[in-house]
């Protein structure tokens, strides 16, 4: 399938006077290898996301169906938006939207096509795993109990310190090697070699083990971060062994938690070996709604001068959030959601950031049944204020699963665009896919591409190019046509 595009585009001069610019590309798009899978890989396939992923996609694959207090349940992809996201075509003739799915506008994998395997720093099989987890109604875990006892994690890598010493008790299944370039040379041979026994198309890592601390190591080049792999530096994390063994097999990583593991070293990296990258930490629940809130809220012309988010959850995630180096990393995150739309606004804000403040707290009785607290506390007009206070409750893990997925979708998909310019020459998306960032909290910085964070832009960026690959118009709410 193939489709011209052309757009204007516009560049500032340097007195940042507008220029517009037009260009014509031609966007080829490569379906997918019926004859072959695609690879999933988990680092922390044992834990809720990796467990439960597994195990829905067993349920969902087999039609199984189990009884609760609701009635008869089936696995449905509800949060997925490869599955249930659709896209405004148009209005027809009597002012009726016409919509229609995105699986059925491009050439995206099912959750049928999906292979899984993974690593886990604990050597409990999935049924176990499941079990502890307590996330999925033991009617279905049951159900599956002879496929998930034979699902093992292979062996990972455990290096003290990056994440919280509460960890250490789990660690019954690590690598033997103690030098990093083996172990890196040992995660590369798993990716290969569950390629190619499952005659896979791709293979797509995803980083969902526990938050580790923040690196503040800088490698200015990938030729030194190597270099500091081979030197068995301290400074080099776990999840920096997977991304960098990922991408130099070819692959796609994709760092869903909170950590700063993908930098300008590991892009670097995936520029010459053809691989992709993405991250960094899932936007899931309470993130993504401050997204959308302080978007309404901004767009409104109405100013935030304080935003508080306080939540507590009883998972193995927040037992590893209970500690400061790993709760840094997730701070973070969830605070650069909102830069963009601040600095899209200088005179609403006048310099001035609001107040924002994280608070996560660690308590066993919720399990995965996340509590989340914000307020969110503006100005208005004649100095009044407008207070904001929501309490919600949602399953961590469940709001998790169908984001895993669409990760693993999508990235696939556009790794499967070409562009092809006038000159004739082609080029493939950039190694960062940053497409991708309605999925996380923190989108990764480059040089080249601006980082937003705002959700409806984000969803509007995803939806605009499915129109293009299909030769529509992108969103043009504005229905100029309509107006006089």
């Amino acid at each position: 399938m193939e489709n011209n595009y052309t757009y204007n585009y516009v560049e500032f001069n340097d007195d940042e006077s507008v220029n517009i610019k037009e260009n014509t590309i031609k966007i080829q798009m490569l379906d997918y290898n019926k004859d072959k899978k695609l690879g999933v890989m988990i680092v922390g396939l044992g834990g809720n996301n990796g467990s439960t992923l597994v195990t829905s996609l067993l349920a969902y694959n087999k039609g199984l169906t189990w009884e609760n207090k609701n009635g008869i349940q089936k696995v449905k992809w509800l949060g997925s938006i490869s599955q249930y996201g659709s896209i405004n075509l148009g209005y027809n003739k009597k002012g009726k939207i016409v919509s229609k799915l995105i699986k059925d506008m491009v050439s995206l994998r099912s959750p049928e096509d999906i292979i899984i395997s993974g690593w886990d720093i604990c050597q409990d099989d999935l049924y176990k795993a499941c079990k502890k987890n307590k996330v999925i109604d033991p009617a279905l875990v049951d159900q599956l109990k002879d496929e998930l006892k034979n699902i093992i994690p292979m062996k990972s890598i455990f290096y003290e310190g990056f994440i919280a010493t509460n960890q250490d008790v789990k660690c019954n299944n690590i690598k033997s090697t103690t030098n990093k370039w083996d172990a890196l040379c040992s995660i590369k041979a798993d990716i290969d070699e569950f390629k190619v026994i499952n005659n896979l198309e791709k293979v797509i890592v995803i980083w969902a083990g526990s938050t580790e601390k923040m690196n503040n190591k800088n490698y200015d080049s990938g030729s030194h971060l190597i270099e500091s792999i081979l030197n068995n530096c301290p400074s080099i994390s776990p999840s920096t062994i997977f991304a960098v063994a990922t991408i130099l097999s070819g692959n796609i990583f994709m760092n869903t938690s909170p950590q700063n593991t993908i930098n300008n070293a590991i892009l670097e990296l995936a520029d010459q070996y053809g691989a992709h990258i993405g991250g960094s930490d899932l936007k899931s629940g309470q993130t993504k709604l401050k997204s959308v809130l302080v978007d309404f809220l901004v767009s409104s012309g109405i100013k935030p001068l304080s935003i508080v988010s306080y939540n507590h959850l009883g998972n193995n995630d927040g037992l590893n959030l209970s500690q400061s180096p790993q709760f840094e990393s997730k701070e973070i995150t969830k605070r650069n959601v909102i830069d963009d739309i601040i600095e899209e606004n200088p005179q609403l804000f006048e310099g001035k950031k609001p107040d924002h403040e994280v608070i996560i707290k660690y308590i066993p009785a919720v399990g995965d049944s996340k509590r989340a607290i914000d307020e969110y506390y503006s100005e208005l007009m004649l100095d009044s204020r407008n207070i904001l206070s929501i309490y919600n409750i949602c399953e961590d893990s469940l709001l998790a699963i169908p984001l895993l997925l669409d990760i693993a979708i999508f990235s696939d998909f556009f790794t499967r665009i070409k562009f092809i310019s006038k000159d004739g020459k082609e080029n493939n998306f950039s190694s960062n896919l940053s497409l991708l960032s309605f999925f996380f909290k923190s989108p990764i910085d480059d040089e080249k591409q601006p980082v937003i964070n705002a959700f409806f832009k984000q969803r509007n960026a995803i939806n605009n190019f499915i129109k293009i690959c299909c030769g529509l118009p992108i969103d043009d709410f504005v229905s100029l046509h309509t107006r006089f």
